[in-house]
């Protein structure tokens, strides 16, 4: 499906049907899908004091990074199935409780191990939010027969953007507050209101509309072992766990056979396969927070360890890339101008990438502000940006799996950066591990320009706008 045909009718849908997206809509989908990335991004400032605690290296640390997106990752794209066929609501509600008890487990610090699992169970329960959200948006709009509002999407994107910025601030003022449990113990309030809002916000799931098909378990059974599979590898690279990925790739093979011949896959390839500009948002989803995470986790433990800031510190110092990262953000949710707001997005990311090239344990201070502002601007770009197209591109009956899929990429690229920081990095957080986790990042930065810059179906829309302007 082509991009131009994104949805604009936010001013008719305001006329004819007041409140239909309003407050008591849209809020419970807010607070259900803001757990994810906040979860995501609290763990930063939290690493180097949980390493002490248990007297942990930075690569043994890094695990509680991957497995919150390994377990993300993998279920994304299932619970997104589910919403489809179970219902939203149910999906919401059932994700907000293991959400509180995974609160409630890490409390319970017995080891690294523990809090690893803790983190992983964090991961699957708010799976939930982002798939399920764009369901109801998507349901909603077509019983109305009208589409969803530009505003509507950009909320939900700004405010999982706003609160994934504000993590390591939020994070460093909750151990500096409390100690480090308390960034696994905010869940349970925070779950605790998501779950009561969807029990009396979002409506019920009318079963009707719902699929009663099989599910396709075999399915979901080799696509979660061959990612699972080909992520252990990725992780921790070595050439004795090269035959992990011969036992991926045969995984992969067996899971794409089966998908092709089931009559309803948990995967549809073959309209993946003819929906080529779906998969260069998710390829540009995967890039852009791949840089995105590496600047997240890298530089921050480059700021506590080398830069020798407290977790406070850290946290304040990325305060202007949360404030760019919202206002850029809140700007990005229109319908129109996509692929400009691409094309800055990747140059953003690669000058923060360059510059990098030139921090040192002397840099000054409001050079170390300067660019955490340059990564927000592309930061807060990225998701809206891209969830706008996602939209557009998406199958309407397909668009909970779908939205799984794109969170999918965003956490292939979370765990890619975890993977690369380790590599970069090694056994101690130094400048000359920064600076080559910089030049990797440039690299990916130039590709991910071009992946943008040569795509047709973007620049198509751009001329199509032109025309349209011209006109008026």
């Amino acid at each position: 499906m082509a991009l131009g045909v994104v949805r604009t009718t936010a001013t008719q849908t305001a006329t004819r049907t007041p409140g239909l997206f309003g407050p008591r809509l849209v809020t419970p989908l807010v607070a259900s899908a803001v757990l994810n990335p906040i979860n995501s991004t609290l763990i930063a400032v939290a690493l180097v004091p949980i390493a002490h605690s248990f007297g942990a290296r930075p690569e043994q640390t890094a695990w509680l990074i991957t497995s919150l997106y390994l377990a993300t990752a993998v279920g994304q794209p299932v619970v997104g199935l589910f919403v489809d066929r179970f219902g939203a609501r149910r999906v919401l509600l059932t994700g907000a409780v293991i959400v509180m008890l995974a609160g409630i487990g890490g409390l319970m610090a017995f080891s690294l191990g523990w809090l690893i699992a803790v983190r992983a169970v964090l991961g699957v329960g708010t799976c939930a939010g982002f798939p399920a959200a764009m369901a109801v948006l998507r349901r909603t709009a077509d019983a109305a027969g009208r589409g969803v509002p530009s505003r509507v999407l950009s909320v939900l994107a700004m405010s999982s953007q706003t609160v994934m910025v504000i993590g390591p601030t939020l994070g460093g003022a909750l151990i500096g507050l409390f100690g480090w449990p308390a960034i696994f113990a905010v869940n349970i309030p925070l779950a605790g209101i998501s779950l009561l809002l969807a029990l009396f916000w979002v409506p019920k799931d009318d079963r009707a509309n719902l699929s009663h098909e099989r599910i396709d378990v075999a399915g979901i059974v080799l696509f979660s072992a061959s990612l699972l599979v080909a992520l252990l590898f990725v992780m921790e690279p070595a050439l004795d766990d090269l035959y992990l990925l011969g036992v991926a790739v045969v995984l992969a093979a067996v899971f794409v056979r089966t998908e092709l011949r089931t009559g309803r896959p948990f995967v549809d390839l073959r309209m993946l396969a003819g929906n080529t500009p779906l998969l260069r948002t998710y390829l540009r989803q995967a890039l852009a927070f791949l840089i995105v995470y590496s600047i997240m986790f890298g530089y921050v433990q480059w700021l506590e360890t080398a830069r020798d800031l407290s977790e406070e510190g850290a946290g304040v110092l990325l305060l202007p890339m949360s404030a760019v990262a919202v206002l850029a953000a809140a700007a990005s949710g229109k319908p129109d101008g996509i692929y400009g707001r691409l094309i800055t997005n990747s140059l953003a990311l690669l000058a923060g990438s360059a510059l990098l090239l030139f921090v040192g344990t002397g840099t000054w201070f409001v050079a170390l502000v300067g660019l955490a502002a340059v990564f927000g601007l592309g930061q807060g770009l990225t998701s809206v940006t891209n969830q706008t197209a996602l939209y557009g591109q998406a199958p309407a009956d397909q668009m909970g799996t779908a939205s799984g899929l794109f969170r999918t990429a965003q956490y292939l690229g979370a765990i890619g950066a975890s993977t690369l920081i380790a590599l970069c990095f090694g056994a101690q957080t130094t400048s000359a591990g920064l600076h080559h986790l910089a030049w990797a990042l440039v690299g990916i930065g130039v590709v991910l320009f071009a992946v943008t810059a040569f795509d047709r179906d973007l620049r198509a829309t751009r001329s199509r706008q032109d025309l349209a302007k011209n006109a008026r």
